[in-house]
């Protein structure tokens, strides 16, 4: 099966992953209508916004009916979570439109963190020890908190919007985490609470394309959480990513796909879990072995805006792959060099922050650099741009060494201004201890 040669599709979300698909998914000549629902600012330029809920999945079918789309990708976990790919499958009127995401089931990888952590567990796949307490076990938490050694990782079960995850030094700080989240911290998603042992190491994010039986490994990036420099300060949904990554080599990676990936597809199959779309599999490099943090459904956000540009085949063709099981015959074709992306965030931000606040130099930034602009947080206020969240924009280019990236970045991020601008100056600085230039 294969779809149209002229399609129309209908891409789900609202931030900079999403933009940054947009970008990709319109060069494709292939493209006869992109549409992205909610979209922002940057969006705009590669597709038509339309204001609809991802999450409600009726107006998402009156939608597809009405604009004859093709095809559907889904950028934020939410919508899959919620079982979108199974609520389209399952419609009469709408279950041949294939859908770039896993099914409900296969969203547990992301969704719940205890069967997450139990399904590497029956695959063999290396992770860190741990256990699940819910509300009636937690004299058994604080009994296996004083059996590890700190510093102590505690995670909410389910979706806490990036915030589910705490890493604490003293024993009796867990111990009131634990019965915090256990208390309704993270509502629902902290009915349960995962417990793990903590990995010291160098984080990666590497991402699969699957067709449920074949793969293909897209470039692997790494991701700056925490605000300040020095990686200190509170964690965020992400203030840069760098691709490629210069401790993920070629043994590295073997490990990888033998003992991480491979046991990963091959088990979703086993359990006839239907996973059509990416996999975003969170690694720690602990003294060269490669484990498991977690497991994310979709693209990462921001290291999309990082790897996207590295990819010279067409995407929409990899999409069509990854719906009709014929990834083993899809060329992917990557490009040389570094890509870069920084990311502008409001004042503020990850905590309180103002919106509306007006942007300048969008059209004349990037003149010199070529760096591409990738819209997060934006809206459209008359002819102008305004801020409109906590992550803003993301600045992402491409160099033949990672200082020239860098540069290129930075730069841009000169000539832009909005009240409050803030970001991080010392991305992919920790990685020159590994000879990156």
């Amino acid at each position: 099966m294969k779809l149209p040669e002229s399609i129309k599709i209908l891409l789900l979300g609202s931030g900079g992953r999403e933009c940054a698909l947009a970008w990709k998914i319109a060069q494709s000549p292939r493209v006869a209508g992109l549409f992205i629902a909610p979209g922002n600012a940057g969006t705009a330029a590669y597709g038509t916004n339309v204001d609809l809920n991802p999450n409600n999945f009726g107006t998402v079918k009156q939608f597809i009916l009405t604009n004859n789309i093709n095809l559907v990708v889904v950028g934020p976990e939410e919508p899959l979570v919620k079982g979108i790919q199974d609520y389209i499958r399952e419609d009469s009127e709408i279950y041949h439109v294939p859908v770039v995401g896993p099914s409900m089931l296969g969203a547990r990888l992301e969704g719940s963190k205890d069967f997450a952590k139990g399904f590497m567990a029956r695959h063999g796949i290396p992770t860190a020890a741990y256990r699940s307490f819910g509300k009636d076990s937690v004299k058994d938490g604080y009994a296996f908190l004083g059996s590890l050694t700190p510093p102590y990782v505690l995670k909410a079960d389910g979706l806490a919007a990036g915030k589910g995850v705490v890493i604490l030094d003293t024993l009796e700080e867990a111990k009131a985490e634990l019965a915090d989240m256990l208390g309704g911290k993270f509502g629902a998603a902290g009915n349960t609470v995962v417990i793990e042992s903590f990995l010291s190491g160098i984080e990666c994010s590497v991402f699969v394309a699957t067709d449920g039986k074949n793969y293909k490994v897209l470039p692997v990036a790494k991701d700056y959480k925490r605000i300040g420099e020095g990686d200190t300060g509170p964690n965020t949904g992400g203030m840069g990513a760098v691709s490629p990554v210069a401790f993920a080599d070629g043994e590295f990676m073997e490990k990888v796909r033998t003992r991480i990936i491979e046991p990963t597809v091959n088990g979703l199959a086993t359990e006839k879990i239907d996973y059509r779309g990416f996999i975003f599999i969170g690694l720690i490099n602990v003294d060269g072995q490669p484990y498991v943090i977690e497991y994310n459904v979709r693209l990462g956000d921001p290291e999309t805006e990082a790897i996207l540009p590295l990819v010279g085949s067409d995407i929409v063709s990899l999409f069509e792959a990854i719906v009709y099981g014929q990834l083993d015959k899809y060329q992917l074709d990557l490009s040389d060099g570094y890509s870069v992306t920084v990311m502008c965030v409001a004042g503020g931000y990850p905590g309180d922050y103002a919106k509306g606040d007006k942007i300048t130099g969008l059209d004349t930034a990037a003149a010199e650099t070529g760096s591409l602009i990738f819209h997060a947080g934006t809206a459209r206020q008359g002819a102008g741009t305004v801020t409109n969240g906590g992550r803003v924009l993301s600045v992402t280019s491409l160099g033949t060494t990672l200082d020239e990236a860098l540069a290129k970045s930075y730069r841009t991020i000169d000539g832009i201004s909005f009240e409050g601008k803030t970001f991080r100056s010392d991305i992919g600085r920790d990685l020159k201890k590994y000879g990156v230039k």
